[in-house]
């Protein structure tokens, strides 16, 4: 069997039949389809046991969150490569053969995503007619952090990696941890294997559905996924570029953590965030975030800051939900 296809579920009734019915829609059809229950409240559960395609597997475990739904998922899969997807977002009937056709074309890689696409109605998306280009064109991703800092290039949904990768490391998602529980596990596969990345959108990322975190995170503090990444790079487990890419990405995240404070009236945390920031490839947006601090009031950069992410809502960095 190729693909194991890990999708957990907690409360998305709404949605879970046509997710599913998004993969058993797949022109390759070599693959299994694992559906986690993670304790849910609602009738989704029912729905799937509904489905009675033999390729959907329902296991059922006590609420625990979603990194040990997906683990869980990990540790029971058949095939070769596992493919990740949240239940309440979509594929489109070629995502499973164009990433077959990645890992057949770039046999260095241990990892392949496609670009996808985000929004709160996926009616014009999956009433769109979609056409295969004539050429598959292969991004080959080595410096991940430093990619992400462009934009970010895939997500959960939109990513399959090798089974004996996965099965190889003591966690995959880290248990407890709802917010950047993915971009860790993808950042520590990039450090020692590049990455396949096809930008056509072959995947629907639903925004704002029920469980979002995007309200409730403390966003004053900083993700413990980044504290590790911080902390890999500096103890030698890393290449010394991937050392100086990884450094480089959590300065951004302290960068990121003194604008905020400043936009939320808190001058100290904000320098203390901008003091402890490495300046290394970050020089010009910290004299940037300096100026702001010494001169503009805070309601003018709350202002400047919700424009700047209503500019950029479509790259954001992960997908973190309390349960998907």
């Amino acid at each position: 069997m190729l693909f194991s296809v890990v999708i957990p579920l907690y409360n998305k009734a709404a949605y879970i039949e046509q997710t599913i019915n998004s993969v058993l829609a797949q022109s390759e059809t070599d693959f299994e389809i694992i559906v986690v229950d993670d304790g849910s409240r609602d009738e989704g559960p029912a729905a799937v046991a509904a489905m009675r395609d033999p390729r959907i597997r329902l296991v059922r475990q006590a609420n625990a969150g979603v990194a040990v739904a997906r683990n869980h998922g990990i540790s029971i899969a058949r095939g070769q490569w596992i493919a990740f997807l949240d239940a309440d977002d979509v594929w489109r009937p070629q995502y499973l053969a164009v990433q077959r056709a990645s890992i057949a074309s770039c046999p260095e890689v241990r990892a392949v995503a496609t670009g996808f696409y985000a929004a709160s109605d996926l009616a014009e998306w999956t009433a769109a007619a979609h056409v295969e280009s004539a050429t598959t064109r292969y991004e080959i991703i080595r410096d991940l952090p430093g990619r992400w800092m462009q934009s970010s290039p895939f997500f959960t949904s939109s990513i399959a990696v090798r089974a004996d990768v996965l099965k190889a490391m003591p966690h995959c998602f880290a248990p407890g941890e709802s917010v950047g529980e993915d971009l860790d596990l993808w950042f520590r596969i990039a450090e020692k294997y590049p990455i396949a990345l096809v930008a056509e959108p072959l995947v629907a990322y639903r925004l704002d559905t029920a469980g979002s975190l995007s309200a409730s995170h403390a966003r004053n503090t900083m993700a413990p996924y980044l504290v590790r990444m911080r902390d890999r790079a500096r103890s030698g487990l890393m290449s010394p570029d991937s050392a100086r890419s990884a450094l480089r990405y959590f300065a951004q995240s302290e960068i990121t953590l003194s604008r905020q404070a400043l936009i939320e009236g808190d001058r100290p945390g904000a320098r203390a965030w901008l003091a402890s920031a490495c300046p290394q490839g970050l020089r010009i947006r910290r004299w940037w975030v300096t100026l702001v601090f010494v001169i503009t009031p805070a309601a003018l950069v709350r202002r400047w800051e919700s424009w700047r992410l209503a500019r950029t809502a479509l790259s954001v960095p992960g997908k973190s939900r309390a349960n998907r």
